[in-house]
């Protein structure tokens, strides 16, 4: 039974075509993974689907009496409410009825014997609903999720309006996932969540009885979870049966076969050509010209799609620092409280480090406060003098700058030509360079950030979550560029794939932390 269709949808924005006759059907309990590189529609494709854009042309449709959840990008929280606050609005309708009779409770104590006894029928209704629902153990069922994403360690009775990017953004999740909506949207749930929180979410998804839409370039966690791929590429929609890796495999396939027809067809046309232009001129031959140049006009002619520009990334070394890089004695990271023991750290030159760790312990704040940027609660930084920083900042607000103007807002000698080298270098067509920051892709942000990066000499590389938004390719492309670069390296990564082949040790900040983990 299908729950969704689309039919011929066609989308784009400006010359920039994002979806061309595109269609996609979601079958009643299918777990789809939506793939393609960054800024090929993914995320274009949800927002039609869901009713945030009306395409260009086409049309969505929706079986009856469907219930939808979409975590999005650009999903917010109004601040004022606590999280538990939050994630029992889940249950909004539950709560309503509870309301619901313990009024007509109220209404029992002045009423007729009548109205009594259908006063006493509807509270049991809705007594009995809500036994059935577990309207009673809803408070144990939050905290189950909310324990499974990490919103515990953050304290369930936080202002939401106190929380980071990343925290509001697993609220959301938490939240939707407790509505268990017939249809699951999720855009890169995992971005903002550490390898314990990834495993429990995985679990959940395996289990979930209903369908799902799920974009995430995470292969390892996309194998473990869909068992349908959309692939996004030249602004059409591709279907294929089974998990990420069976999707390679098959579009592989498909591509080959196509450049196969693709080769005979033009030998075809060469021919016909050929022979067209050699006889169409001479009485005795003309007709079979005038055949030729018919089947020729006939032909459905095979076009290959577009290549994409694959990112190549590079990082460019400064001077030779000292021996050690950075020198922590007796550093204690936090804001208003501690978030660890006191720390005796030392980086030094050439060394490579993954920071890993739960989300809420402080990570994001130890590459701070390293880099002198945020103050610690007590102990104190050394950094080399002859130390020259680079550093990926995970959250960054999307301004209205273009991408090529944010490049030349911080190298303003650079030409034209050398940022719009640069930025396609980075994977990004003309289309993205002359787009505003905000209206692009979370994946193509990140890449003009990670161009900034590049441009700057440094003997210190500081990545904090540079994979989030990444697709696989320019993913690929990073590791080799940081297996590459020959400085110092400082990362903060919730995926063991990615950072395993690159660096030398681990810091685990769950053995620094004064929390519970």
């Amino acid at each position: 039974m299908s729950v969704l269709n689309v039919e011929n949808v066609t989308h784009g924005y400006g010359s920039r075509q994002i979806l061309e006759n595109a269609s996609f059907r979601l079958l009643k309990g299918e777990h789809v993974g939506l793939v393609g590189a960054n800024g090929e529609g993914k995320s274009t494709f949800l927002n039609i689907i869901t009713g945030e854009l009306i395409p260009d042309e086409g049309s969505v449709s929706w079986c009856k009496h469907i219930t939808t959840g979409y975590l999005d990008q650009s999903s917010t929280l109004t601040k004022g409410k606590t999280i538990r606050e939050v994630l029992r609005e889940a249950f909004a309708d539950m709560y309503l009825k509870e309301a619901e009779m313990l009024k007509m409770y109220e209404q029992m104590s002045d009423c007729s014997n009548e109205e009594m006894t259908e006063l006493l029928e509807d509270a049991s209704e809705i007594q009995e609903m809500l036994d059935q629902s577990g309207f009673y153990i809803l408070d144990s069922r939050i905290e189950e999720y909310a324990n499974g994403l990490g919103l515990c360690d953050i304290g369930l009775d936080k202002d939401v309006g106190e929380l980071s990017g990343g925290q509001r953004t697993k609220v959301l999740l938490t939240k939707l996932l407790l509505e268990n909506p017939i249809i699951l949207i999720l855009d890169e749930p995992t971005n903002f969540l550490d390898e314990n929180h990834i495993a429990w979410l995985t679990k959940l998804l395996q289990k979930y009885e209903n369908a799902f839409i799920l974009v995430s370039h995470d292969v390892a966690f996309l194998n473990s979870v869909v068992n349908v791929v959309y692939h996004v590429d030249n602004a059409t929609l591709t279907r294929y049966k089974g998990d990420y890796d069976n999707f390679i495999v098959m579009s592989e396939l498909k591509k080959r076969q196509l450049e196969q027809a693709f080769d005979k067809q033009q030998k075809e046309i060469a021919g016909l050509e050929d022979f067209i232009a050699r006889n169409k001129a001479r009485i005795a031959t003309t007709n079979m010209a005038k055949s030729r140049q018919k089947k020729l006009d006939k032909m459905d002619i095979i076009e290959l799609g577009r290549e994409k520009i694959k990112p190549v990334f590079s990082f460019t070394n400064a001077r030779t620092p000292g021996k050690v890089v950075i020198d922590a004695k007796n550093l204690v990271l936090g804001y208003d409280e501690p978030l660890t023991s006191p720390l005796n750290l030392q980086l030094e030159r050439g060394q490579k480090i993954a920071v890993k760790g739960v989300n809420g312990l402080g990570k994001s704040t130890l590459l701070k406060t390293l880099l002198g940027i945020q103050p610690p609660i007590s102990g104190t930084v050394e950094l080399d003098p002859f130390v020259e920083p680079g550093y990926f900042e995970q959250e960054k607000a999307a301004g209205s700058n273009t991408a090529l103007e944010e490049i030349w807002r911080e190298f303003s000698s650079m030409t034209n030509g050398e940022v719009r080298g640069a930025l396609a270098k980075c994977g990004l067509t003309s289309d993205h360079i002359g787009s505003q920051m905000k209206v692009l892709s979370g994946g193509e942000n990140a890449k003009v950030r990670l161009c900034k990066t590049m441009l700057r000499s440094m003997n210190l590389l500081v990545l904090d979550e540079p994979t989030n938004h990444l697709d696989v390719d320019a993913k690929d492309a990073l590791k080799t560029a940081l297996q590459e670069y020959r400085g110092t390296l400082l990362l903060v990564s919730h995926e063991p794939e990615f950072y395993q082949d690159i660096v030398s040790g681990v810091w685990n900040l769950e053995e620094w932390t004064t929390k519970i983990v």
